[in-house]
């Protein structure tokens, strides 16, 4: 299945997708307005430093980052301005990956399992320097390209983080959600479970963050938010704070370097307001280069294989 979550006119110039089924059904509109509360978002700018085109994005290289190796960013879908302004403040570099519309567009680069591995080789070269620690991000439909990547297995070694802004899909079992407990298409999030259990146990970083916004066609970021913490034998806490950019956050949940962040909204509004929090919710993913731990090649934790259904939890 692909997935995407059709939002049009949100951003200028940029039709955004997260999710598409293959016959595309009716989906539930969002809302493309909200008057609850402000959504500010962040001035377009374009930091200093060097630009190098790669087959696959763009490679950014702020003015400041420091000589010698550095971590790197890989940032799928949302336009490369923002990737660029969080990869400036972290410092770090960025690569912005911008392919189409839809998850399936975005798992299609890196269907071979050498591709990914080849992208961070062309960029090496470029830049003159090795990366390390490697960190992925994706909004939206951008979350294609991460399962993509990190299905091959030295892919996954390779990579240190995950950042998911709202963007985790798949399907339900018989096409529709409820009418109590949904049943997911489970085999999709196989590979964000293990990333997940990992994450827990301290071995990888795992950013997870979802609205409330609930296609009705497919499964929505909230449920398969419930079904990894499901996985892990993991409570989602109730909180009331204010998150980046005027964001409210009513859940969280964490163990070992696993977080998940639970946001209000559900409207296309609240769907943007994750991407215009990448450059501070990146600060919380450890970059350090000394700090990244050397992992057995055989590291990979399997899939824990629990059942499909994922109970829907009300703040």
């Amino acid at each position: 299945m692909k997935c995407c979550l059709v939002l049009i006119g949100c951003l200028p110039g940029l039709v955004l997708f997260a999710a598409e089924p293959e016959k595309m059904a009716s989906q539930n509109p969002s809302p493309m307005v909200e008057h609850t509360r402000k959504h500010p978002r962040l001035k377009e700018e374009h930091p200093p430093g060097r630009r190098e085109t790669l087959k696959i994005g763009t490679l950014f290289l702020p003015e400041k980052l420091p000589a010698g190796e550095a971590p790197l960013l890989v940032h799928f879908h949302g336009g490369t301005w923002i990737p660029e302004v969080a990869a400036a403040k972290a410092p770090c570099a960025v690569i912005s990956v911008q392919v189409g519309s839809g998850s399936a567009a975005y798992a299609k680069p890196f269907v071979e399992a050498a591709a990914f591995g080849k992208l961070l080789h062309e960029a090496e070269t470029k830049a003159g320097r090795k990366f390390a620690p490697v960190v992925l991000s994706a909004w939206s439909a951008g979350y294609g390209s991460i399962r993509a990547i990190l299905k091959a297995p030295e892919n996954y070694r390779q990579v240190d983080s995950v950042i998911l802004l709202d963007g985790l899909h798949c399907g339900y079992v018989d096409g529709k959600p409820g009418p109590a407990e949904s049943r997911l298409v489970t085999p999709d999030l196989a590979i964000f479970v293990q990333w997940a259990l990992d994450a827990a146990a301290g071995e990888k970083q795992f950013l997870l963050t979802h609205t409330e916004i609930f296609p009705g066609t497919f499964a929505s970021t909230t449920e398969k938010a419930d079904y990894l913490l499901q996985q892990l034998n993991l409570q989602r806490e109730p909180v009331l704070r204010w998150g980046p950019l005027g964001t409210q956050i009513l859940g969280e949940a964490r163990r070992g370097r696993f977080h998940a962040l639970s946001f209000a909204g559900n409207s296309a509004p609240d769907h943007i307001d994750l991407l215009h929090a990448l450059p501070e919710l990146l600060q919380e993913i450890d970059m350090r280069v000394e700090q990244q731990p050397h992992r057995p090649s055989n590291s990979r934790r399997a899939p824990s294989g629990r059942g499909a259904s994922v109970s829907i939890h009300v703040f």
